[in-house]
C-alpha cells in the first residue's frame, strides 16, 4: 500500500486536468515524496457529469470530498484548487470537516480569492463567460493563448454555465470568508504577481480570514502559475508541505 501523502489538484473554470501538465512534470522530476493526482471536474475534460450532480459549488464540493476519500484510501491528503477550483476545495473541506478521521491535512489555494461582492465586475465576468460557453466547442481552440490551448473541448454547457452563475452570485461570494474562517486545517494561498483575473489583493483578503494561513506571491506570473512558473509553484508548495510536516525534505 502506498502510504505517501496525496496532493489532489483541482482545475479552474473551463479548464481541465491538462492545465497542470507542466507542474506535474516538474513535480515528478524533482522526486517530491508526495503523490499527485489531478482529476477532471465532472462536465470538463474527459469526465462526464452525472445527471444527478447539480452544477453548484456545494454539489461539486461534496463530489470532490467523496472522490478524495476514495482515492486517498486512508492516506493523509491535501486539497489544492486553482481559481474556481479553490471554491470547490473550500466546499469539500466543509464536507470533510464533519469526519474527524477523513485524512485531510491541508489546503492549497492558487489564484483563488474574493469574499467581496462587486456587482458590475461580476456582471461583466458572467457576460464574458457566456460568450466563451457559446463559442464551444469549435471556437475554443481559436481563443488567444493560453486559454485556447487549455479549454477542454468537451466542456458541458450546463456544468460550465451553472458553475459560472453560482460562483459569481452574491450569496456564494459572501459565503467564502466564513468558510475560510472555519477551516479546520492550515492553508497556503498563492497568487501571481501579475494576475489580472484574480488580483493578489483579493487572494490576500480571503486568506486573511484564516488564522492558520500562509501567503506567497510568485513574481512575473499571471493567473496560471502551474504553466507560467511551474518551478516556482513547486518550490512554494514543497516548502510549505515540509514546514507543515506533511512531506519530508529530499536528501
Amino acid at each position: 500500500m502506498n502510504d505517501s501523502p496525496l496532493l489532489i489538484a483541482v482545475h479552474g473554470w473551463m479548464l481541465s486536468r491538462q492545465v497542470w501538465e507542466p507542474f506535474v512534470k516538474t513535480w515528478e522530476q524533482r522526486g517530491i515524496p508526495v503523490t499527485l493526482w489531478c482529476p477532471d471536474l465532472p462536465g470538463f475534460g474527459d469526465r462526464i457529469r452525472p445527471k444527478t450532480l447539480l452544477p453548484t459549488l456545494a454539489a461539486y464540493g461534496r463530489w470532490l470530498a467523496t472522490q478524495a476519500l476514495d482515492r486517498a484510501a486512508g492516506r493523509p491528503f491535501i486539497l489544492m484548487g486553482h481559481s474556481l477550483g479553490g471554491s470547490v476545495v473550500l466546499h469539500a473541506e466543509a464536507e470533510l470537516r464533519r469526519n474527524a478521521k477523513s485524512g485531510l491535512c491541508g489546503l492549497v489555494c492558487v489564484a483563488a480569492g474574493g469574499g467581496i461582492y462587486q456587482p458590475k465586475p461580476f456582471r461583466q465576468l458572467r457576460s464574458i463567460g457566456r460568450l466563451v460557453i457559446n463559442m464551444r466547442p469549435e471556437g475554443l481552440h481559436r481563443l488567444p493563448p493560453p486559454l485556447g490551448r487549455l479549454c477542454p473541448l468537451r466542456a458541458e454547457s450546463r456544468a460550465a454555465r451553472g458553475l459560472l452563475v453560482n460562483s459569481t452570485s452574491r450569496g456564494a461570494v459572501r459565503q467564502l470568508p466564513g468558510m475560510v474562517a472555519r477551516l479546520a486545517v492550515n492553508s497556503l494561498w498563492i497568487s501571481g504577481e501579475r494576475d489580472q483575473v484574480m488580483e493578489p489583493g483579493y487572494v490576500r483578503h480571503l486568506a486573511g480570514y484564516s488564522s492558520g494561513h500562509d501567503y506567497r506571491e510568485i513574481t512575473n506570473c499571471g493567473h496560471l502559475p502551474m504553466r507560467e512558473q511551474p518551478e516556482a509553484l513547486c518550490t512554494e508548495i514543497e516548502t510549505w508541505l515540509i514546514a507543515q510536516s506533511l512531506a519530508r525534505p529530499r536528501s
